[in-house]
């Protein structure tokens, strides 16, 4: 089950990273109140998750999700350029919360 909540809790940190910009620097209240939200959100899942799970490990798996889910939104959705060094680093956070997860107790 603390698989479940930090693939949610990685999910959740993706669209709070989305919502940040749209707060204009935190001038506008709606986008704002949703950024804090998502933010709130994302701590809180992985404060449960690791009720079971290696803080390291889930931290560690936790922030590649997000910022590998950044990047790919980014270029999807934000038509944000693709380069090598993109994808290669794409591919290393990959490989890296793979590793973690797949070798953790």
């Amino acid at each position: 089950m603390g698989w479940l909540i930090l693939l949610l809790a990685g999910v959740v940190e993706i669209a709070w990273a989305q919502s940040i910009k749209p707060t204009e620097n935190f001038t506008r209240p709606l986008p704002t109140l949703i950024c804090l939200v998502l933010c709130l959100g994302a701590v809180y899942l992985l404060s449960r998750a690791l009720n079971t799970l290696p803080v390291g490990t889930a931290y560690a798996v936790f922030t590649g999700m997000g910022a590998a889910g950044t990047i790919l939104i980014g270029v999807i959705v934000n038509h944000e350029p693709v380069s090598f060094g993109r994808i290669a680093a794409l591919g290393l956070i990959i490989g890296g919360v793979v590793l973690a997860r797949t070798t953790s107790a």
